[in-house]
């Protein structure tokens, strides 16, 4: 009777731990939606030039497009943080690989940003 009232609390443990990384997976994932959303908005908004002529036109622009290639590194980062936690948390390895991936990948966008700029600038 012991063993299998055992067994059945290791389930229910279980299915806990996995709805609560299922619920911080989607709040984390609405965050930084909310965050990216945020962010291009603002960066959209202070691009708005009241007079523009067309050199500012152009750093405007390039400033623009840097920003949002960083808030979509910053975003492809963030996830990838978010199945690194995930593969750990249920010890999947294809899970933690994907995430590496991410990781990186949002790393590259993020710093490919700012190698353009120190070339070209």
């Amino acid at each position: 009777m012991n063993k299998s009232r055992k067994i059945a609390n290791e389930t229910k443990n279980t299915l806990i731990a996995e709805r609560n990384a299922r619920c911080a997976k989607k709040a984390i994932f609405t965050a930084v939606t909310a965050l990216c959303v945020a962010s291009i908005a603002a960066v959209g908004a202070s691009a708005l030039p009241i007079a523009p002529v067309a050199a500012d036109i152009k750093s405007e622009g390039t400033a623009v497009l840097k920003n949002v290639i960083k808030l979509v590194g910053g975003g492809v980062g963030a996830w990838g943080v978010v199945s690194l936690i995930e593969g750990y948390g249920n010890d999947n390895p294809g899970a933690k690989s994907q995430g590496v991936k991410q990781l990186v990948a949002g790393v590259a966008l993020i710093a490919a940003t700012g190698i353009v700029d120190a070339i070209f600038n």
